[in-house]
């Protein structure tokens, strides 16, 4: 199933880089095929914070909703994903963001995941490299937009 790292140097300290990846509810204004996101519930856990949200992707023909849980460990420089609902067998993704020596931050981004519809899944499989590349873009461009 589609797999997809990303391991970027940004111009942006890390915490810059969690606080937009965590700010889930604003990813329609950025986020490409991100149609809308709502916020199920926010809930302290140890060592951070666990928001559940859904997310509607719109992408050619298709239009989906999924829930996803997002846990933020600030502490650690580290967001995880896990797939709640929606059209995906599964999806896990992991951004782990730290401050570089040289400034900036180095970001490692990965994402797995798996439709169950096989359609959705080889449309995407086509594109699936392109698509990781500019939504990983998408959030660099929104760093950039906010913090110059």
């Amino acid at each position: 199933m589609p797999s997809h790292r990303e391991y970027r140097h940004m111009p942006y300290t890390a915490q810059q880089i969690l606080d937009l990846v965590a700010d889930v509810g604003r990813y329609p204004e950025f986020l490409p095929w991100t149609a809308a996101a709502r916020i199920r519930s926010r809930k302290p856990i140890e060592g951070g914070e666990e928001i559940e949200a859904d997310l509607v992707i719109s992408f050619k023909v298709f239009r989906e909703k999924f829930g996803s849980r997002v846990q933020l460990y600030p502490e650690d420089g580290r967001i995880d994903t896990t797939y709640l609902d929606g059209p995906f067998r599964y999806m896990i993704s992991h951004w782990k963001v730290e401050d570089a020596e040289d400034g900036g931050c180095i970001v490692d981004f990965d994402v797995d995941f798996e439709f169950r519809n096989t359609v959705l899944q080889r449309l995407i499989g086509v594109v699936f490299d392109q698509a990781m590349r500019r939504i990983v873009g998408a959030f660099e461009a929104r760093a950039k937009d906010l913090y110059g």
